[in-house]
């Protein structure tokens, strides 16, 4: 039987000697380097670049674990690929972390371990943070929130302003595993068949195809409403059309099988492992083997083209029998709390 000691208590966040020892045996030891281990109310940072790129996201995605990550894993790769596509390499994160009464160290425990690994494995610090404990009931167990500062890449200069007729649109792989698979594990819904989260840090891969190509003109992460969202952010960001082959998507078989199944349009789920690069029909090729390349870009593919308006910018998708059809901005959101 559990004792009060294994759960966190509303006096874990009063800043007495509970919040402190949660700070030091759970948090510190796991993130620890110079920065953090100051435990200042800020962190002091030391950056080669006189040009950085900051950001923040917090995370409510239910369930908290899920096939392929859990909330501690997406909070850190999502911030670190919004960090990626705007052209800079992700160097630290702050963590914030709202607890509610009841939430079991055990569980916190192995969220902590997973921010802590996926931090490594993508080359950034946690560096500073800060702690909140709300009553049971107000927080659906815990949320995050991370706030991301990244180095500007020398030479890079991305934007909306860069695009033009003729570009070549590239994603680094299957779209939709990371909504599908969060829609299937929940209650009442829940899949026989493996879907899994395509959760991962993406800095990696874009430093690989900014740094090795001049020619990246644009990129964005299709997170909340897919690749829908995203090419039509980039259609009226830029003034001009999109034309896009269906045949082209990579997609994996069991997430259309169960978007189908659910009545859901595959190009509005949302991935947390993906890029949409834009990039110039010269070195289109070149960016596409940089892709295929890494452990992240295997089934990358060039899946359209940039074209001249005809009225009002849009994006047009060639159907697999040959008709076209209009891809629509999603009005809202299809599937709630999905990061």
């Amino acid at each position: 039987m559990k004792t009060k000691s294994d759960k966190i208590l509303l006096a874990h966040g009063g800043g007495g000697q509970l919040s402190d020892e949660l700070i030091r045996h759970h948090i510190v030891p796991r993130f620890k380097n110079d920065a953090l281990s100051e435990l200042a109310d800020s962190a002091k940072l030391k950056l080669s670049s006189e040009s950085v790129c900051f950001t923040t996201d917090s995370y409510v995605v239910k369930p908290l674990f899920f096939n392929g990550g859990d909330i501690g894993k997406l909070s850190v790769c999502g911030t670190i690929n919004d960090l990626a596509v705007a052209g800079s390499k992700p160097v630290a994160l702050a963590l914030g972390l709202i607890i509610e009464e009841g939430f079991e160290f055990e569980l916190l425990d192995t969220i902590l371990t997973s921010i802590s690994k996926a931090a490594r494995e993508n080359k950034v610090a946690i560096v500073t943070g800060d702690i909140k404990t709300v009553e049971a009931g107000a927080a659906d167990k815990i949320f995050i929130n991370t706030a991301g500062i990244g180095e500007r890449i020398s030479g890079v200069d991305l934007g909306f302003e860069k695009i033009a007729v003729g570009d070549k649109i590239i994603i680094n792989g299957t779209i939709g595993d990371h909504g599908m698979t969060i829609i299937s594990q929940r209650e009442g819904i829940k899949f026989q068949s493996k879907l899994k989260s395509d959760c991962a840090g993406v800095g990696g891969l874009s430093y690989q195809l900014l740094t090795k190509t001049k020619d990246v003109k644009f990129m964005r992460d299709p997170t909340r409403g897919g690749l829908a969202a995203t090419l039509n952010e980039i259609s009226r960001g830029s003034g001009l059309s999109i034309e896009i082959r269906q045949a082209d998507i990579p997609i994996n078989p069991t997430v259309q099988t169960a978007a189908d199944m659910l009545g859901f349009d595959v190009l509005n789920i949302a991935n947390e492992g993906k890029f949409v690069a834009v990039v110039s029909p010269e070195s289109a090729d070149k960016c596409l083997n940089i892709c295929r390349g890494h452990q992240l870009g295997k089934k990358a593919s060039i899946i359209g083209e940039v074209v001249e308006r005809s009225d009002i910018p849009a994006v047009e998708i060639e159907t697999l029998i040959g008709g076209k059809r209009i891809v629509q901005m999603p009005y809202g959101r299809e599937l709630p709390r999905i990061c």
